[in-house]
């Protein structure tokens, strides 16, 4: 296993889950959600983004920059997402089976990250 496999286990225990719960919330297959705790696949970044929220935590714990499993808050004081706190996300992630992203793909995972954290407000 992982330090992102590890923090994913604790966190969804945390949330008192089993994995079929943690499927059924998060809306993916269960053999890719079972990958990603046996540590034998990793999610791209719009999928840690959804782990975290949906499992009360932030991506940087599950990524294992930090060890405080609280959900903390990267926005600013008037709650916006910066371009900064996107690419600090970006620079940890992979694309698929682990090949480093090109500057399309981020920028293209940028604007949906944030139109996703847009829709949150």
């Amino acid at each position: 296993m992982n330090i992102f496999s590890d923090r994913l286990i604790n966190a969804r225990k945390a949330m008192g889950w089993t994995r079929k719960r943690a499927v059924s919330e998060i809306g993916i297959p269960y053999p890719t959600y079972s990958n990603y705790e046996q540590g034998k696949r990793e999610p791209d970044i719009a999928t840690i983004a959804k782990f975290a929220e949906k499992l009360n935590t932030s991506t940087d714990y599950l990524l294992g920059r930090i060890d405080d499993p609280s959900p903390g808050t990267d926005e600013t004081e008037d709650g916006e997402i910066t371009d900064a706190d996107l690419d600090k996300m970006l620079d940890s992630a992979h694309s698929y089976d682990g090949q480093p992203m090109n500057e399309h793909d981020r920028e293209v995972i940028k604007s949906y990250l944030k139109g996703y954290f847009q829709g949150k407000k």
